[in-house]
């Protein structure tokens, strides 16, 4: 078995083992510690994985556990062992979300927890992503996300809460959190930090999520608006990497190649949110993917209204960043360039990369080629730092 492959086995399998070992356990801790453990003995054992590689893990971790609390004297260790050599492998479900993995992510975005605890701790666990992946989501250092974590585990076992099935009339209070880190997970797949632009496995297991949510809330418009959001944008993966790996933007993608069965899923989502009338930023995301993916081309007008509703639902420097796009289009880049020109995001290779296209299609070439060297050396995806290269290459050779 090559480094690879046990590379995509951890990241596919390592959040469903950590959340089937906290129901097991009802310790995350020990969960987590458990499941590294299992890891590290599968690295000395496995010459090839076994048929079913999560389900290895979770029996070498439950077993791990055992070990670990019969070493240990104290009342509690004795009762959690108790629970793990009595409790059946699949116990009876206690409340509404049925799927492990959601389970634990209601969990932990209990309303105790700050909401950047809940989404940084919820990302790392249930989630999967190293430190690294989800500081770039918040673009923040990965030390003040490392202590993020690291306080909403002590404030967790601090205050006793438990991990259990939040009731149904608790799930809206924690919905917005959830979504959230959907979204990010989602997004980490679609542009990886590192590496390969994508990772499948975590946009696949993100929609996976987000149906069994909308089965859970089926009459909440913001879960029908982000199950759209990423199924428009999912359906156009395979047209969004050339022949080579390299990266293809919107403009110049081959919309045959697009996954038809999804586009229209999703319009038939975007209808739905419509008919309720309760508009919220994932579904105006939605929407904006839907124009997107509707037709032989874009239609600008209506894409810069839909981000002109969603800068008021949301005023943040990426929505500004990504309505820069749409009023480039609509009204020229040097419209588009006014208006991000005070934006500030520390560390976004998009903001500078998007700066120097619209120099670029201004002639303004010695600035644009500073613009793509700042986002070139920002940037964290091998496959979007080579795109970023050859159009600052491209200019170079004018």
């Amino acid at each position: 078995m090559t480094p690879t492959d046990f590379d995509g086995i951890y990241r596919a399998e390592y959040g469903r083992c950590v959340a089937t070992l906290t129901r097991l356990l009802g310790d995350i801790s020990l969960a987590e510690e458990a499941v590294q453990d299992a890891f590290a003995t599968a690295v000395e054992k496995w010459a090839e994985p076994p048929p079913n590689p999560g389900g290895w893990i979770v029996t070498t971790a439950r077993n791990r556990a055992i070990d670990r609390l019969r070493r240990e004297s104290t009342r509690e260790a004795r009762h959690a062992q108790a629970l793990l050599l009595h409790r059946p492998d699949e116990p009876a479900e206690a409340g509404p979300v049925r799927d492990d993995q959601l389970r634990m992510i209601f969990t932990c975005c209990h309303p105790a927890l700050s909401p950047l605890a809940r989404t940084a701790l919820t990302l790392r666990l249930p989630g999967g992503l190293e430190v690294g992946e989800i500081a770039r989501a918040y673009l923040v250092p990965e030390a003040t996300v490392s202590q993020r974590i690291v306080r909403a585990k002590k404030k967790i076992r601090d205050a006793g809460i438990p991990y259990r099935v939040p009731r149904e009339d608790e799930l809206p209070d924690r919905l917005a959190s959830v979504l959230t880190v959907l979204y990010l997970v989602f997004n980490e797949g679609y542009t990886s930090t590192s590496g390969e632009l994508l990772r499948t496995d975590l946009c696949l297991e993100a929609i996976r999520l987000a149906r069994a949510l909308t089965e859970l809330m089926p009459d909440e418009p913001e879960v029908l608006g982000l199950l759209a959001l990423l199924l428009l944008t999912e359906a156009r993966r395979p047209a969004r990497v050339g022949p080579s790996g390299e990266l293809v933007v919107l403009a110049d993608q081959d919309r045959s190649l697009w996954n038809r069965d999804l586009v229209a899923e999703g319009h038939e989502l975007v209808r739905r949110c419509l008919r309720v009338d309760r508009p919220g930023p994932y579904q105006v995301q939605a929407a904006i993917n839907a124009v997107h993916t509707d037709g032989s081309s874009t239609d600008w007008t209506q894409v810069l209204a839909l981000y002109d509703r969603l800068w008021r639902l949301t005023p943040t420097p990426v929505v500004a960043l990504n309505r820069a796009v749409a009023v480039a289009e609509v009204h020229g880049p040097a419209a588009a360039l006014d208006g991000i020109a005070e934006l500030e995001l520390p560390g976004y290779h998009h903001l500078p990369a998007t700066r120097a296209n619209l120099l670029a299609r201004l002639g303004r070439t010695s600035e644009a080629i500073a613009a793509y060297d700042e986002a070139i050396a920002s940037a964290t995806n091998d496959t979007e730092r080579a795109f970023l290269e050859t159009c600052r290459t491209r200019l170079g050779s004018l």
